[in-house]
């Protein structure tokens, strides 16, 4: 370490001795360019003061840009002189300072000085250094072009590349290049020395120091690159399907002697054969390729390489592309049958592939059917490759189809279609699912095979079920196989995937066996699957009270996007926000809800779900009945047999109170033309050319015992005879005195009990006359007629009456022999000569009988419930 002090001190001096400084402080090393410093190496520097200086070292301060050093790291070499160590990073580009400075002496500036570092690492020795000259024309570039490897790691500093290139006992050529991390760099020979030695090497430098490569030697031809050979070309040959021939041209006029190599694939291959160099000499411009497919495109290419040299072999010529020749083909066309059954024949079409192995263009098909009903030919155009024939269930058919390119036919492909009845078995199952974008199908083995029969394959056939017309897809593998790959499917399209056991088969009365398909099993398959394209629409097709019945329509199946898996049907009512759910398999469409609310509003929509997703429908809105299935008509029937029940109770109590109604509805007013009063004295017959007048009559009998006065039962000799009055006469019904309407009946049970009054009852009053115990005289009763509106009073309810009739009648009479007079309303009902007998209606406010209570003796007759009797 002193020693190390001791050199820094020396330097210190040296620097003074030369440069001379304003500043109190000087930094040594020092520069006025970056000072350049390896990463992870320590870097030392010392500060000194100068001799004028009024500092000391311990006034001294370091600084890494504007961050302080610290003390720890500092070196105190003398009371002038103080040094710092620091370690270099990566990053470290900043000023290194010294600071002098006292606080007794703040009135003077501080003194600073600083230098600048610049990091970095030193060069790395560039590896697998190659140099290259490519050819130009004629001949070999001047330029030499050196690669190598740099390093991984960037020197961080300016860095510099020399090539050094020494042509032995020669010159030497010097190129350069200024970069960092340079991976090639071209020096310019004036001459390509072609059969001269050369030693290149390169020098890499900056200011942390320099490295050499390895030295490279070797002859200047083995630095040169060839062009590749010119105008490659193949060439078919007829009647030679099976080679071709390659020509080219030397690239360098034959100056060199120079090794070819030429490789050959198919066309879209990428897998090349290459022919052995030791096949190709020095000075030959062509060769024959064999063993190749006949009418196959070939693509060719060359390159070469000088021979006895360790040269580089040319870049590969341009494509050469030609196919070989016609032959003929070498396998039979790929028949297959599609098969429509319907009530009365088969639809079968036939469709077949060209050969595999054509090798040559297909020019024509040449179909050959033989059925039970005749044989008959067919020759279709290359692009023909579909015929449909009808073929009846009873019968068999035998195809044969064959190919024919320009040089000749291919082999025949043969298929048999036996009779319906008479199908060979399928396969037992059939599975697939999705790898990686493709369909692997499995099956299992057929059952036993009927004798005669040998299972030669399988082939497996797909449609996509959306297209409108057929187009089936197909591929046969061989019979010791249960599961293949299927490719060529369209995403979120259905195919039905069908798998056929191939036969071969003898059929009698035939020399060859023939191949025949047993039955198909079949299953839809999609390669990927989405949510719907669209949901369901739903309709109410019957709203009951607490159920409705909802229809919707199968998705169309270009929309599913895949296998439905079931029907969500979700539903609310109008006013809320919960919504109840139903799920339905993917075969149903269409649902009962029930347990509903009765004329309520619902809204509803149907989601429809695949192993991708789901797809919700519209919404539909419906309304539940009031009522529900027969209650309507069991609410019309109920009130129909009330009321049939009510008019029968009604019928039949109006006929059992058939009497009260009708005295309630038709009163019975007595009518006095079939009165006994008619009959009142058998001396006088009753006139029989009164006139008759529509009048009620009132029935009296003039005899009855309990109607006439005491004191008259012994002197009238007509106790027992009646006498009705034939005249008619009118009054007046209806009194307050009444409680209600009265019959007048006879004495005899044929009288009307049914006769009924108009809103005006009309009265008649009979008058007898004679005096107490005789006998009236022959003469005919006095009728006097009175209306009034009041009918006959009963004088049974109003006794009292009877006793005041005889001086309180104000109402108008008639006596016998003479009419009544106006003024004769306040007289008594009396008659000197014999017996009086007198009806007097009385007024509206009240009504009583009239007894006319004479010195001969009278009698009152009042009206009662089923006539008048005497008082």
């Amino acid at each position: 370490m002193d020693t190390l002090h001791n050199f820094f001190l020396l330097l210190m001096f040296l620097h003074y001795a030369i440069v001379s400084s304003d500043g109190c402080v000087k930094i040594l090393p020092d520069s006025r360019s970056k000072i350049p410093v390896e990463v992870g190496k320590n870097f030392t520097a010392t500060c000194h003061l100068q001799e004028e200086s009024d500092y000391t070292s311990d006034d001294i301060a370091w600084l890494l840009g504007n961050i302080s050093i610290g003390k720890q790291y500092y070196h105190k070499i003398n009371k002038t002189s103080v040094s710092v160590t620091v370690n270099i990073t990566s990053n470290m580009m900043d000023w290194l300072y010294c600071k002098a400075a006292r606080e007794s002496l703040s009135f003077k500036k501080p003194c600073i000085y600083g230098i600048a570092l610049h990091s970095g690492y030193p060069p790395v020795k560039p590896n697998n250094l190659t140099c290259i000259a490519v050819q130009e024309g004629n001949e070999i570039s001047p330029d030499l072009k050196c690669y190598w490897e740099p390093g991984l790691r960037d020197p961080l500093l300016a860095t510099t590349y020399t090539i050094y290139a020494e042509v032995v006992y020669s010159t030497t050529y010097i190129g350069s290049c200024n970069q960092n991390l340079a991976r090639s760099c071209t020096v310019y020979l004036s001459t390509f020395p072609f059969h001269m030695s050369m030693r290149v090497r390169v020098e890499v430098k900056n200011a942390l120091g320099s490295v050499w490569s390895d030295d490279l030697s070797c002859l200047a031809l083995d630095f040169a690159k060839l062009n590749p050979p010119l105008d490659v070309q193949g060439l078919a040959e007829k009647n030679f399907s099976t080679s071709l021939m390659v020509t080219w041209k030397h690239p360098m006029d034959n100056l060199l002697k120079v090794t070819y190599a030429i490789r050959y694939c198919q066309v879209d291959s990428d897998v090349w054969t290459e022919v052995p160099e030791s096949f190709t000499q020095a000075h030959t411009e062509s060769f024959r390729l064999q063993s190749l497919e006949p009418f196959t495109e070939y693509v060719v290419q060359m390159r070469c390489i000088q021979e006895g040299h360790q040269s580089y072999w040319s870049d590969w010529s341009a494509n050469a592309t030609v196919r070989t020749a016609e032959a003929k083909p070498a396998s039979a066309p790929d028949l297959w049958r599609i098969i429509q059954p319907s009530s009365d024949n088969r639809k079968v079409t036939l469709v077949w592939k060209p050969p595999v192995k054509a090798n040559g263009k297909i020019l024509n098909y040449f179909l050959r059917i033989a059925q039970d009903s005749g044989k008959f030919e067919r020759t279709f155009p290359a692009n023909n490759l579909m015929y449909s024939i009808e073929l009846p269930p009873g019968e068999m058919a035998s195809i044969e189809i064959t190919a024919a390119n320009s040089v000749a036919k291919s082999p025949k492909a043969t298929l048999f279609i036996p009779r319906s009845d008479q199908e060979l078995p399928g396969v037992k199952s059939l599975s697939w699912l999705v790898r990686d974008e493709e369909l692997q199908v499995e099956w299992s083995r057929v059952p036993p095979l009927p004798s005669g029969a040998h299972l030669s394959g399988y082939l497996l056939e797909w449609v996509n079920v959306h297209q409108r017309d057929l187009h089936p897809h197909w591929q046969k593998v061989p019979h010791n196989v249960n599961t293949t790959t299927l490719t060529g499917f369209e995403k979120m399209k259905r195919y039905n995937v069908s798998v056929y056991p191939i036969y071969k088969q003898s059929i009698s009365g035939r020399p060859v066996t023939v191949q025949v398909a047993g039955r198909p099993v079949t299953v839809a398959a999609y390669i990927q699957q989405e949510s719907p394209e669209k949901g369901p629409t739903a309709t109410v097709t019957k709203s009951k009270k607490n159920s409705a019945e909802l229809t919707w329509e199968e998705i169309p199946l270009d929309s599913q996007h895949g296998f439905i898996t079931n029907y969500t049907i979700f539903y609310r009512t109008g006013n809320t926000e919960h919504w109840q759910s139903v799920a339905v398999d993917a075969n149903i469409h269409s649902h009962v809800l029930t347990d509903l609310a009765s004329e309520t509003d619902y809204v509803v929509h149907i989601m429809v779900s695949t192993v991708a997703g789901s797809k919700n429908g519209s919404d539909f809105n419906f309304k539940t009945m009031k009522y529900g299935d027969g209650e309507v008509e069991v609410i019309v029937v109920v009130v129909c047999l009330s009321f049939l029940f009510l008019t029968v109770f009604i019928i039949m109590f109006c006929l059992r109170k058939r009497e009260v109604i009708k005295q309630l509805l038709w009163p019975q007013v007595p009518d006095p033309s079939d009165s006994s009063i008619a009959h009142w004295s058998p001396d006088f017959p009753v006139k029989a050319d009164m006139p008759k007048e529509d009048v009620s009559v009132v029935e009296v009998d003039v005899f009855d015992g309990k109607s006439l006065c005491e004191e008259d039962k012994a002197v009238l000799p007509l106790k027992k005879d009646k006498y009705l009055s034939e005249e008619h006469s009118s009054g007046i019904g209806g009194s307050s005195c009444m409680s209600s309407p009265r019959h007048s009946v006879s004495d005899s049970d044929e009288s009307d009990s049914g006769q009924t009054t108009a809103s005006t009852v009309q009265y008649s009053s009979v008058v007898a006359s004679g005096y107490k115990g005789q006998t009236p005289n022959h003469q005919p009763p006095v009728f006097a007629r009175s209306e009034s509106t009041q009918p006959l009073l009963d004088c049974e309810e109003h006794p009292d009456l009877l006793n005041e009739s005889g001086g309180h009648s104000r109402n108008s009479y008639f006596r016998r022999g003479r009419e009544l007079e106006p003024g004769a309303l306040t007289q008594d009902c009396e008659e000197p000569n014999g017996i009086s007998l007198t009806f007097c209606p009385v007024q509206e406010e009240e009504m009583s009988p009239i007894v006319e209570d004479s010195p001969a003796s009278g009698v009152c007759y009042m009206p009662q419930q089923n006539g008048y009797r005497p008082q």
